[in-house]
């Protein structure tokens, strides 16, 4: 009886050391911080786990040298805040607008420490929820049926306390140096701790490993004091602005590429890291030198007799010795925490330092379990801007619309207009949409059509790569068809070996649209919603299968889609082909001829006029338009003098054709007078 009760004890101990929460989230980083917000604006039961004292600790060492290549553009010109965050790069998602990153900081490219400062006020004046210095050192599952995803999340952190969760939310990032062994590279420093201080590399030869933005900035810091620098990598340079990638080398980190070019003694190197040898002599200098020579090497000969490159070519790039070696090859993701029940497996090729997901950002290993920001870029991995805060606040928000509509029946939100607002829609999201702009190619709006397309329910920023699954994962039903708005470079403008600034490179005529290179809204139309088959078979480089209809709004200098002939008349006579309908706004003079002389009214004048609503016309309008050339102007000055007037012998057809004004030019007359 006694073990009986000991035994019994002990399982009711085990069972309470478990704190349990509904969701879980490791890191307490931007995307962490951004999921936590959503979280607590939904009043859920959910915990952040951070292993550092303070929120963003990865901002508090990285990068090295401070300066953040995300741009904090202060004015656009502009006064839409949504718009505005097109050009901010660094403020997270909320209603509080203090907490834009423009309050923090007036430099366009700000300093890191601001950033980490940032992310404590995001956290404090917002009430989150987060466990500081808490690390989590295990992850496994508890099966059990009556879970949410028919199992629990265990966690264990540093001091063995453990955790149960129904949900989890990775958002660790990459924080784990990629490191690259071969003969000799404990002689190499990583960037992690390589000094920072020009001075100590006065009068040193340098050579760095790597070709990102870090082997770039730490190449920027010491270019003036050193005798030369060379950096090898094994795939040449890839520049931002001709990838459009924004984790391409920026231009505030090249100016190794004009020393290199201008032949200031500087160089760039291709070549596999793998197959290097660092060899070091009685001197302390560091040599270059091949795997494949040191292979059939008596590891007991002298450095002496070590055969390097240069004994048979002497022309070798890297003859000469380096006082240092620098290694900066970026971060992978931590999967050393995760137990083998979770499956969690690193991706393929150049996505294997993240790991694998869904396009809903879904474990492919564990339901229920979900990556977010950088750790998430597998997605769009040298496509969009996911791995970047201006991108994963988005792609955060749209996880936890999936979980909100998976675990509590809250359907993805959405809006129902008429069919009469369906151009304007499309034009107001494209003009000032900001997940559209930095996510393009990876979210879209999606418009589903009631039936006859009498009317219209618009979702925003949904993940295309799930376009399929629509119904189920959003509560919403597309049984009528749908158009899906999404943003898209031209299919050839973007490569590290394109010259983006050809002559001719822009595209300004409307029958030309298809052929728009720069940054530009694209609409597919679908009469039916596209099965996982269709998705799965898609053209390559396309983010989605071929629709029924296609329609690019041609590419603008200032992106400003509000032109009433370039981009707003080709795009109404694209929807009303789509939808075989008119989609023209009317005075109610016309609605009232339309009423005797048409069987059918269009749906401005059946949405707005015969329900007693519209537009009516005044001195005012119709002097305006007759001085415009829309309407004739029948006053009696038409008929004075010896002129006769002008009796038109057309149909009534005719005379509709004469008296109704057309929706190009009073579009927005239309709209200021609705406001």
């Amino acid at each position: 009886l006694s073990l009986a009760l000991y035994a019994s004890s002990l399982c009711a101990a085990s069972s309470a050391a478990f704190f349990y929460h509904d969701y879980c989230v490791i890191g307490a980083g931007p995307s962490g911080l951004q999921m936590a917000y959503f979280l607590q604006q939904a009043s859920r039961d959910y915990i952040v786990f951070e292993r550092s004292h303070a929120p963003g600790s990865f901002f508090a060492l990285y990068p090295r040298h401070r300066k953040l290549i995300s741009i904090n553009k202060q004015h656009t010109g502009k006064t839409n805040s949504e718009f505005n965050l097109r050009h901010d790069w660094n403020s997270l998602l909320s209603h509080d607008r203090r907490l834009l990153f423009q309050h923090y900081s007036r430099d366009f490219f700000p300093n890191a420490d601001v950033m980490v400062r940032y992310l404590e006020d995001f956290a404090s004046l917002l009430k989150l929820q987060v466990q500081y210095n808490t690390a989590i050192i295990h992850v496994t599952l508890e099966r059990d049926e009556q879970a949410w995803n028919g199992h629990y999340f265990l966690l264990t952190d540093q001091d063995r306390q453990n955790y149960k969760c129904s949900s989890l939310l990775v958002a660790t990032g990459t924080w784990v140096p990629n490191v690259v062994n071969f003969p000799g590279s404990e002689y190499v420093e990583g960037y992690e701790t390589v000094s920072i201080n020009p001075e100590d590399f006065a009068g040193q030869t340098v050579l760095i490993l790597g070709r990102g933005n870090s082997a770039f900035e730490t190449a920027e810091n010491i270019l003036g004091v050193t005798n030369f620098i060379h950096m090898v990598s094994r795939s040449r340079v890839r520049l931002s602005w001709a990838t459009h990638y924004v984790g391409d080398l920026r231009a505030i980190n090249n100016g190794l590429l004009d020393t290199y070019q201008l032949k200031s003694l500087d160089g760039l190197l291709e070549g596999d890291l793998e197959d290097l040898a660092i060899i070091k002599d009685k001197k302390g200098k560091l040599h270059i030198t091949l795997r494949f020579y040191l292979e059939n090497r008596n590891t007991s000969a002298s450095i002496d007799s070590i055969t390097l490159p240069q004994d048979e070519l002497d022309n070798f790039a890297t003859r000469a010795p380096y006082d240092r070696v620098i290694r900066c090859l970026g971060w992978k993701f931590d999967f050393s925490i995760y137990n083998r029940s979770l499956r969690m497996m690193p991706g393929k090729e150049n996505e294997k330092k993240y790991p694998q997901i869904k396009p809903s950002y879904e474990s492919k290993g564990s339901r229920g379990l979900f990556v977010l920001g950088t750790a998430s870029h597998s997605i769009d991995f040298r496509k969009s801007a996911g791995g970047f805060i201006h991108g994963f606040r988005y792609t955060t928000r749209a996880v936890h619309r999936l979980l909100e509509n998976r675990h509590h029946g809250v359907p993805w939100p959405s809006t129902v207009y008429p069919i009469t607002q369906l151009s304007n829609s499309i034009i107001k999201r494209v003009n000032e949409a900001s997940g559209l702009y930095q996510m393009f190619s990876v979210l879209a709006d999606i418009i589903l059509l009631r039936e006859n397309a009498t009317a219209f329910e618009y979702l925003e920023e949904y993940p295309v790569g799930i376009l399929a699954e629509l119904e189920m994962q959003t509560g919403r039903k597309a049984p009528n068809g749908l158009f899906v708005i999404i943003m898209e470079y031209g299919r050839n403008f973007s490569g590290a070996d394109k010259d983006v600034f050809y002559y001719n490179r822009a595209v300004g005529e409307a029958q030309h649209a298809w052929q728009s290179n720069f940054l530009h809204p694209v609409i597919y139309y679908y009469k039916h919603l596209p099965t996982e088959r269709e998705m799965k078979l898609r053209p390559p480089d396309w983010p989605l299968p071929r629709p029924d209809a296609i329609h690019h709004i041609v590419e603008d200098f200032l992106t400003d889609w509000t032109a009433p002939n370039a981009h707003i008349l080709p795009l109404r006579r694209f929807l009303e082909n789509c939808l075989s309908t008119d989609l023209r706004n009317f005075f109610a003079e016309s609605c009232f001829l339309f009423a005797f002389t048409h069987q059918k009214l269009p749906p401005f004048c059946r949405q707005g006029y015969i329900r007693m609503q519209g537009l009516m016309g005044s001195e005012e309008l119709r002097r305006h338009a007759a001085e415009a050339g829309l309407l004739e102007d029948y006053t009696p000055s038409d008929f004075s003098g010896d002129r006769a007037p002008d009796r038109r012998e057309g149909s009534q057809d005719q005379l509709l054709r004469d008296r109704v004004i057309p929706v190009r030019p009073l579009q927005h007359l239309v709209n200021a007078k609705d406001e």
